[in-house]
C-alpha cells in the first residue's frame, strides 16, 4: 500500500509543522529531541555487520526499558548466539537503556516515516522483532511485513480509552493487527479487546504482566542501602516517597509534609518527579518552602545525622527543625528508592495523566496511596483494592488524613504494605511464558525443535 504510506508521511509532516512551535521551545529550553535526530528521521541507527540472528526489541521509555529485563536475561541463556537491539523514543528511555544493556546495541526508535523505518530496518536487519505493549505504527510494522520479518508484542494492554479510539479506525487497525505473529497480553480484558479490534485469536495469547516479574523485594540490596546512606536516613525514621510526580503534586505534598512533620518529627520525605526536565523547578519549590534540600546528583554533600539539637545547624536561615526533603534527580534509580519507602504515594494520579506505576513500592511492602485518576492502570489498581493493600485519596485534605492514620497506626500500615507485597508475588510467571513465544520467532530455535521432534 505505497500510497497509504505516502499520505501518512503528509500527514505526520503536517502535525509537525502544527506543532512545530512547541518543538523548538522545548528543544531549546529543555534540550529535548535534540539527541538522535538522525537516528530518529533518518533511520541511521549503528549497522549490524553480522550475520548472525537478531532480535529487535522496542521499549517506548524508561518504564518499558526495566521491563525488558527479565525477558532479556532468559533469552541472554537460550540463545547465546543471538544478537539483541533494543530501541526506545525518549532521551531518558535511551539513557537507561544504555546503563542497564551495555552488552547490547542500544538506538533510538525512527519516526513513522517511511525513509526512516527502511532504512532502521535495512541497517539492523532483525531476525524478529518484538514491541512491548502496544506501539501500533504503520509504516513500521508494514516495512517489517513487506521484509517477512517476525513480528511480536509482548506484554500487550489496550486500555479503555485506547480500545475507543481504535474502534473509529477499526479496518486499519485490524489490517496491522493482522501482520502480527504473535499478541501476548497482560490479561483477558486486553486480550478480548484486541480481538475485537480485529486480531487472529489463532495468535492471540494471555501471558500475564511482565512488570510482575521484574518487580525488586529486597530492602536490604546495595542499591537500596546506597540510597538510604545518600539521603542520610536512620533506621529509626519513617519513610514517605511520593515518586512519578507532576505538577502540582510535589507542592501538595509538601504542604501535607509541612502539616504532620511537627507531629511526626521522624517522618522524612523524598521527592521524585515524573520528568527529568522538572528536577531544578521541584528543588526550588522545596527550597522556597524554607525547607532544607538533599539531592541525589550531588552525593559528594555528606549530611550529619540530627544531634541534640535536631537539624538545626544543617538549616540555614530556618528556624523550623525540620530534616532535609531528599530528591532523587537521577535517571533509572527509582525502582530502587522505592526499597526506602514505609508509605508511598504514586504520581500522575491527582492530575489528568492517568497514574503510574504502583507495583513498584507494593512489591516492597510499601503502604501504597494513589489518586483517583489511574486509568492506565485500572486493572491493577481494581486487583489492589480487591485486595484492601492500596488506599485511594482524591485531594491534599485526604492524604493528610491517610498518611496521619498509617503514621499513628504502624500495625495498620505494615498490613497494607504486606497485602500489596503478597498480591504481587501472587501474579509473577508472565516472564517464562513471554520468553517461550519470542524463541519461537527465532529460526535457531525452531530448528532445534524441529531436531527433536525428528
Amino acid at each position: 500500500m505505497p500510497w497509504f504510506s505516502y499520505l501518512l508521511n503528509l500527514i505526520y509532516f503536517g502535525l509537525i509543522l502544527l506543532v512545530s512551535p512547541v518543538l523548538v521551545y522545548r528543544a531549546i529550553a529543555h534540550g529535548k529531541y535534540r539527541d538522535g535526530f538522525a537516528q530518529k528521521f533518518l533511520g541511521a541507527v549503528p549497522h549490524r555487520n553480522s550475520e548472525l540472528d537478531c532480535l529487535w526489541l522496542h521499549a517506548v521509555s524508561v518504564g518499558e526499558v526495566l521491563q525488558l529485563r527479565p525477558v532479556l536475561q532468559r533469552l541472554e541463556v537460550s540463545h547465546p548466539n543471538c544478537q539483541f537491539v533494543i530501541s526506545t523514543t525518549t532521551q531518558t528511555g535511551f539513557a537507561v537503556a544504555s546503563e542497564k544493556y551495555p552488552q547490547h546495541q542500544v538506538c533510538y526508535f525512527p519516526l513513522d516515516f517511511t525513509w526512516a523505518v527502511n532504512r532502521a530496518i535495512q541497517r539492523i536487519k532483525p531476525t524478529a522483532i518484538v514491541l512491548v505493549e502496544l506501539e501500533l505504527w504503520p509504516n513500521f510494522i508494514l516495512a517489517a511485513a513487506k521484509r517477512h520479518v517476525p513480528l511480536m508484542l509482548i506484554n500487550g494492554r489496550v486500555s479503555e480509552n485506547s480500545f475507543r479510539g481504535y474502534r473509529r479506525i477499526r479496518p486499519l487497525i485490524q489490517n496491522l493487527l493482522k501482520k502480527f505473529d504473535r499478541l501476548a497480553m497482560q490479561n483477558e480484558t486486553y486480550a478480548g479487546r484486541i480481538e475485537a479490534l480485529g486480531a487472529d485469536c489463532q495468535k492471540n495469547s494471555v501471558t500475564g504482566s511482565i512488570k510482575y516479574d521484574g518487580l525488586k523485594t529486597d530492602r536490604n540490596s546495595d542499591a537500596v542501602c546506597k540510597l538510604r546512606r545518600a539521603f542520610g536516613l536512620a533506621d529509626s525514621e519513617t519513610v514517605f516517597i511520593a515518586g512519578s510526580t507532576q505538577h502540582p503534586e510535589e507542592e501538595i505534598v509538601l504542604d501535607v509534609y509541612l502539616k504532620l512533620q511537627q507531629q511526626f518529627p521522624d517522618l522524612r520525605l523524598i521527592l521524585v518527579p515524573r520528568h527529568q526536565e522538572r528536577f531544578e523547578e521541584v528543588a526550588r519549590l522545596v527550597t522556597d518552602k524554607g525547607l532544607t534540600l538533599n539531592r541525589r546528583s550531588q552525593p559528594e554533600v555528606e549530611l550529619k545525622q540530627p544531634n541534640n539539637d535536631g537539624w538545626q545547624d544543617q538549616t540555614i536561615g530556618m528556624a523550623m527543625n525540620i530534616p532535609p526533603v531528599g530528591l532523587l534527580d537521577t535517571l533509572g534509580e527509582l525502582s530502587d528508592c522505592w526499597g526506602l519507602a514505609d508509605i508511598a504515594f504514586v504520581g500522575g494520579s491527582l492530575t489528568k495523566r492517568g497514574g503510574q506505576n504502583m507495583m513498584e513500592p507494593a512489591a516492597y511492602g510499601a503502604a501504597v496511596l494513589f489518586g483517583p485518576n489511574t486509568q492506565n492502570f485500572r486493572d491493577v489498581v481494581e486487583s489492589l483494592l480487591a485486595n484492601d493493600a492500596a488506599r485511594v485519596v482524591h485531594d491534599a485534605n485526604e492524604l493528610t488524613e491517610q498518611l496521619r492514620t498509617l503514621l499513628n497506626d504502624s500495625q495498620q500500615a505494615g498490613l497494607l504494605g504486606l497485602r500489596a507485597q503478597q498480591f504481587v508475588l501472587s501474579q509473577q510467571g508472565a516472564t517464562e511464558k513471554t520468553a517461550e513465544l519470542i524463541s519461537e520467532l527465532l529460526p535457531a530455535e525452531q530448528q532445534q525443535k524441529n531436531s527433536r521432534a525428528a
